[in-house]
């Protein structure tokens, strides 16, 4: 009889430990899903939730706020993600917030991530559907890293083979590079060239002290550039520069004009000029005149030898002969 008492309460202890071991477990699962905190309802509708299962966290700010309630296909193609989020963080949560899909570490389980929202906007309320924000594909992201790869692959056996023939002297850097005679007049080039800047920088530097002279006071360049009296002098002496151009371009044209007018024989200077002619005829005249001339002189002089006239000039020597005596 003892023993059997002793069976039953052993059973009964046994028992009793297992409920509470129950308990405990239905209590801490509950807190993990949230089920036993006062909470409100948020939705978000994404085209394609990347395996996201129902009793999935929620997460906002690194903190983890509550579960996903329901999963529900939406639209035509569209799921319906119900959120039971603790509703001591609904004053945090705003209107404008974002909803996207994460994980929960690299190869975790798929959660849910509230982001964003601005002071600007109201505290979300019980039923509200926040944005949803697609998160990337890890598929189009493996898929482009294996494209990277194939990439880099061929990229390295590119720079293998470039490697190679610079290794073996091949082109102008692998030319460069092994030949000595090459590398010398490469050197001597760059020599070169920093000799031509620095001859470049010397004349940069006179031609600065130039300029400083030719500024200072008492040249002629800063009287033009400062003196109020210097300038309208010059700009008066260019003006009558101008002029003096322009009288002698004037002058030009009117010579120009009396010369081609000499050329022609429609004027009388032309005609002396040109015309052959014209100057026989003229040269014959004088040679003409110039034998009466001689005739005439010939003739005066005979004229007091004649006998009407002689004398007339006997009376006039004696009278010129009175007169000097």
């Amino acid at each position: 009889m003892r023993n059997d008492n002793k069976k039953s309460v052993i059973v009964g202890i046994f028992v009793l430990i297992g409920i509470i071991i129950f308990v405990l477990g239905v209590l801490t699962l509950g807190g993990q899903q949230k089920k036993f905190v006062k909470s409100i309802k948020l939705s978000a509708v994404f085209d394609d939730v990347a395996g996201l299962q129902q009793g999935n966290n929620v997460w906002f700010s690194g903190v983890k706020i509550g579960t996903v309630r329901k999963i529900n296909f939406y639209g035509e193609s569209q799921v319906e993600i119900i959120l039971a989020v603790e509703a001591k963080v609904q004053e945090y949560i705003r209107k404008d917030s974002k909803a996207t899909i994460g994980s929960d570490g690299l190869i975790g389980n798929k959660i849910i991530v509230i982001y964003g929202g601005t002071t600007q906007s109201p505290a979300v309320e019980d039923g509200d559907r926040l944005t949803a924000e697609m998160p990337l594909d890890t598929d189009k992201m493996m898929a482009t890293l294996q494209e990277n790869n194939k990439n880099l692959v061929t990229i390295t056996e590119n720079l293998k083979i470039l490697t190679t023939k610079i290794a073996e002297g091949k082109g102008i850097v692998g030319a460069v590079m092994t030949d000595s005679t090459l590398a010398i007049s490469f050197k001597n080039t760059l020599n070169n060239l920093e000799s031509a800047s620095l001859e470049s920088r010397r004349t940069l530097s006179e031609l600065s002290n130039v300029s400083k002279n030719l500024n200072k006071e008492g040249t002629l360049l800063h009287q033009l550039t400062n003196d109020k009296e210097t300038f309208p002098k010059l700009q008066s002496t260019v003006s009558k520069l101008e002029e003096t151009s322009n009288n002698a371009e004037m002058l030009t044209k009117n010579l120009n004009a009396t010369s081609q007018k000499l050329n022609s024989t429609d004027n009388t200077a032309g005609m002396l000029l040109n015309d052959e002619e014209f100057a026989g005829k003229l040269r014959s005249t004088m040679t003409n005149v110039d034998s009466a001339t001689l005739n005439l002189n010939k003739g005066l002089e005979a004229l007091p030898y004649t006998w009407p006239f002689r004398k007339g000039f006997k009376r006039k020597a004696k009278a010129e002969a009175a007169q000097g005596n």
